[in-house]
């Protein structure tokens, strides 16, 4: 993005041209990195159809372009043909789904994000102590099936503040909790406390164990909300992160949207606006925001500008089958 400035102040630039300040990071993370890159290896690999169960991750858009070079997404192991290449999505599946693929002898590809996974650990982990597990997360969630499902043991799903004040569990004394990947330390701050003052002795993971990629997201749009007058949100309607990202503009006082693609712009949204801010869920590819930034051009001149945020480099190994090419 040659030319691109540093964003200051909301209202530095000509009322005629409107400014869009860029979140930074926003847009994949390093697991949904990896979960297309798995999906795309093994098309190279094996060749098509590469079976997926559920979408490999939470954009449409991607889901389409992976579906048109030959990956099949189902909803069951029991749509999969025998013998064919089958991938788990990036939320992770129950042991049940491992299980009825090795019984098939399905040939599995895991795609389950390391942090994911890792969640799963600490829940069977704290299960091993004979504890129960209170896990926070949105209840329908892929991600929350698999983790509750990874599991032995008592699993409480808890989505709310009430839901922590009015849980009921066997022992207080031997209690731990998780959360799900695509909540911030914002979004479950208040439940913990509510949990830690109803019951003093659970334990759980520490702040650092928070997925990077919603934590980075969710702070640049809170930078992002200082400087525009409306926030534009690129994702999925079925993708958690996204979703949390347009609440939390709305939450601090503009205009917030939730968008799969330029096609979803609105004359209406920009009228007497000078400063868009433009962000993307971790599932959601660059190249929409990019058609995004071409989509506002119909409604006037704009000035693109970069937004200095927290850099991510991080990278996660890929699975020993698709690896090497």
């Amino acid at each position: 993005m040659d030319g691109m400035t540093t964003a200051k102040t909301p209202r530095e630039s000509k009322p005629s041209v409107m400014r869009v300040i860029l979140a930074q990071p926003r847009g994949f993370c390093a697991g949904v990195e990896r979960a297309i890159d798995i999906v795309e290896r093994a098309l190279q690999k094996f060749g098509p159809p590469i079976y997926v169960r559920h979408e490999i991750v939470h954009n449409r858009h991607v889901v389409e372009d992976l579906r048109a070079r030959g990956a099949v997404f189902v909803d069951e192991l029991d749509e999969v043909p025998e013998g064919a290449w089958t991938v788990f999505s990036a939320h992770g599946v129950a042991r049940k789904v491992v299980q009825a693929a090795a019984d098939r002898s399905l040939p599995v590809i895991d795609a389950t994000c390391p942090l994911v996974a890792k969640v799963h650990a600490e829940g069977r982990r704290y299960a091993a102590q004979g504890r129960e597990i209170v896990l926070i997360g949105h209840a329908g969630h892929a991600e929350v099936e698999g983790t509750i499902g990874q599991i032995d043991g008592t699993v409480h799903l808890v989505q709310t503040v009430e839901d922590a004040e009015s849980l009921t569990v066997q022992n207080p004394n031997k209690l731990a909790y998780i959360t799900q990947t695509t909540l911030s330390v914002d979004d479950t701050r208040g439940i913990i406390a509510a949990l830690k003052s109803r019951f003093p002795a659970i334990t759980g993971p520490d702040v650092k164990d928070i997925c990077y990629a919603t934590q980075n997201r969710q702070e640049a749009v809170h930078h992002l909300a200082g400087l525009v007058e409306v926030i534009l949100v690129v994702g999925s309607r079925n993708s958690s992160n996204s979703n949390r990202l347009r609440e939390i503009g709305t939450e601090l006082g503009h205009p917030a949207y939730l968008i799969d693609d330029a096609a979803a712009l609105k004359a209406e949204w920009f009228e007497g606006i000078s400063t868009v801010g433009l962000t993307a869920g971790a599932s959601a590819p660059e190249v929409l925001v990019q058609g995004v930034i071409e989509g506002l051009k119909q409604f006037g001149p704009i000035k693109v500008e970069l937004l200095a945020g927290t850099p991510e480099d991080v990278k996660f190994k890929l699975p020993a089958e698709v690896a090497k090419l």
